[in-house]
């Protein structure tokens, strides 16, 4: 009897103590991470994380706009949802290949509330009878690829191409908030909570040592996000 409880002590600490293996994140797991991510975008099935700024979703646009003011504001919340598609894609990119673990969830915390503005923004598209723009997997891809260049300038790059990113996208908006027609304050609202939202992840970029980026790169930058903007507001 003693001899088997010796056994028993000895063999317990090995059961107990044996190391687990953990299987490390591979680039294959991050890409098939990626493509799910961007099926969900494309497919219309994301989920916001907060809830509408508008309030709940209505069938009818409530506002009794006119065909013409309807056809206007479902551009401009175009424009803003083919932003948003970009916005998130850009951030996913930089933080892929970022090393500092602070600098990565700081840009996936933004990518998360980029993809509420673009769930509210599809939101109001259907409301107003439209839908997102047909290119929105073009740019998709080209903002995560540019995001992925990005990164491998080094952090300060990095988050000074985050903070030049959100004060185009916030003079944007300031537009939009003009030419939303009066009636529309559905389309208002949100815009205004992207807004606010814009001008954080801008200030916590500069927080965090965003270094200015050259003219040459801000021209390069304005004149992309024309050609978007002008090509979702129609299609």
């Amino acid at each position: 009897m003693t001899t088997d409880i010796q056994s028993e002590t000895r063999v317990t600490p090995l059961i107990n103590y044996a190391p687990k293996l953990e299987r490390r994140r591979s680039l294959f797991d991050s890409a098939l991470t990626e493509l799910g991510h961007a099926l969900h975008v494309i497919s219309r099935s994301a989920q916001a994380s907060r809830p509408n700024p508008a309030g709940r979703m209505v069938s009818q646009p409530e506002e009794h706009l006119s065909n013409t003011e309807a056809r206007h504001a479902a551009g401009l919340m175009r424009v803003n949802h083919v932003g948003e598609v970009c916005a998130q894609a850009l951030y996913r990119g930089q933080a892929l290949m970022v090393k500092d673990e602070a600098i990565k969830k700081l840009l996936y915390q933004a990518s998360s509330e980029e993809v509420d503005h673009l769930v509210w923004c599809d939101d109001r598209l259907k409301e107003l009878g439209s839908r997102p723009s047909i290119f929105n997997p073009i740019w998709y891809a080209a903002s995560l690829g540019l995001g992925v260049v990005a990164s491998r300038a080094g952090t300060p790059y990095n988050l000074g191409f985050m903070a030049e990113t959100e004060r185009q996208v916030e003079k944007h908006l300031e537009e939009h908030l003009v030419s939303l027609p009066e009636k529309d304050e559905r389309s208002r609202k949100i815009v205004d909570q992207m807004r606010i939202d814009e001008i954080s992840h801008r200030t916590t970029a500069e927080d965090n040592g965003a270094k200015n980026l050259p003219a040459p790169i801000k021209m390069a930058m304005r004149l992309m996000s024309k050609v978007m903007t002008t090509s979702a507001y129609r299609v």
